[in-house]
């Protein structure tokens, strides 16, 4: 389970893209359009923060039905549940009701 307090896709996303860069920038020929022909979306993966596997269930409290930049490269795939209840008052048995409707849906990639 991960918990996004404080988080900030735009920065995650450029720390990935500087540290690609770098890496291409010390090991290419120096010319920009070969350094940026060389970056491939497992380059930017490998160096995003929240390394790790694809979210596959993103649960929004508040009412709000937004993302807010939540981990958008590793929740492109994952299914989405928005849930009235603030987070300050969601609960386990709020969470098991999440676990379940997540459980009954019908999962599709892509």
């Amino acid at each position: 389970m991960t918990l996004a307090i404080g988080y900030d896709a735009h920065d995650e996303i450029v720390d990935a893209v500087r540290a690609v860069l770098r890496d291409a920038a010390a090991t290419a020929d120096g010319n920009l359009l070969t350094i940026a022909e060389s970056i491939t979306p497992e380059l930017i993966d490998a160096r995003i923060a929240s390394a790790g596997s694809d979210i596959d269930l993103v649960i929004r409290t508040s009412g709000e039905q937004r993302l807010s930049g939540f981990f958008p490269w590793r929740s492109a795939d994952a299914e989405l549940l928005f849930v009235d209840v603030h987070w300050p008052a969601f609960t386990y048995v709020g969470f098991l009701r999440a676990l379940r409707t997540y459980g009954q849906r019908r999962h599709r990639q892509g």
